[in-house]
């Protein structure tokens, strides 16, 4: 195994020709994520969201997570991250990461014993959902004014899978990358997971206090779900731009709360679901 991809045996077939010869595929491991006050009088660790990511990157993945779903409003509300538990004997890695939050942190952790398992077509829908979004404080971003020019927005999928190292090795990543009105990547995270691609991005922002990210756009190397509107949402980033197709509840959700969302961002074209007036 060489960083988060693997290497292995494969036949290759074309046609009546056969070929042995050697594959790199993208390394899929399962994350638990767990959450423990730093009082002294604090209960055991409680693990709550197992997930099945690219190794890398963990620390930023767990931190999203938990800021994307309401758990830390801050890094500063944060003790400690660290990876904890044996080490799988085939893979080498640890895959349990602990974070420790500050004792004056109110955590319920009933409110976190809830589903929480998740993959890469998790996620709630309905009006429970937008619901909950607002029960959790999510803010409109219809007053950020911060535009971005379509020739900026046609030109990042290039850019995008130009970054994408893992990708061009396997072949069999997502990517999310954020980036300012110039069209500059500022964070560019891999994973076989759309969504943990972009808990990663939220938490790189998070660990830089770069949140509120109202000065940037995020790109998706997938579809649009409802998911990925809510953690854009939760990190306030005004714009979210997908190389594939919108669920009805993300244009729903972007429209509601004031998020600029493109659609269908290929070969120079792009649809715009929500929020045009940032698009110039």
């Amino acid at each position: 195994m060489t960083g988060s991809s693997l290497a292995i045996d494969i036949r290759k077939v074309n046609g009546e020709n056969q070929l042995e010869t050697e594959d790199s595929v993208a390394v899929e491991e399962p994350l638990e994520i767990q959450v423990i006050a730093a009082a002294p009088e604090a209960a055991a660790a409680k693990s709550i969201s197992i997930t099945m990511r690219t190794p890398g990157d963990d620390t930023e993945l767990a931190l999203g997570f938990l800021f994307t779903e309401g758990v830390i409003g801050s890094i500063d509300q944060v003790a400690s991250v660290h990876h904890t538990g044996p080490v799988d004997a085939g893979s080498g890695l640890q895959n349990t990461i602990r974070v420790e939050v500050r004792p004056e942190v109110p955590i319920d952790m009933d409110r976190l014993q809830r589903h929480f398992y998740t993959t890469s077509s998790c996620g709630v829908c309905g009006k429970a959902s937008l619901d909950a979004l607002k029960f959790a404080g999510a803010k409109s971003l219809t007053q950020i004014e911060t535009a971005f020019r379509r020739d900026t927005i046609v030109a990042m999928p290039d850019k995008l899978r130009e970054s994408q190292h893992l990708f061009s090795q396997t072949g069999g990543l997502h990517a999310a990358a954020a980036f300012d009105p110039r069209g500059e990547i500022v964070a560019l995270k891999e994973d076989v997971g759309r969504h943990n691609a972009v808990d990663k991005i939220v938490g790189c922002l998070l660990t830089g206090k770069k949140l509120p990210a109202s000065g940037l756009g995020l790109l998706v190397s997938g579809r649009a779900s409802f998911e990925l509107v809510q953690k854009a949402l939760s990190a306030g980033i005004p714009l979210l731009a997908a190389v594939g197709a919108p669920s009805s509840l993300a244009v729903q959700t972007a429209r509601e709360f004031g998020m600029t969302l493109i659609g269908f961002l290929r070969n120079g074209k792009f649809n715009i679901y929500s929020g045009n007036e940032r698009i110039q």
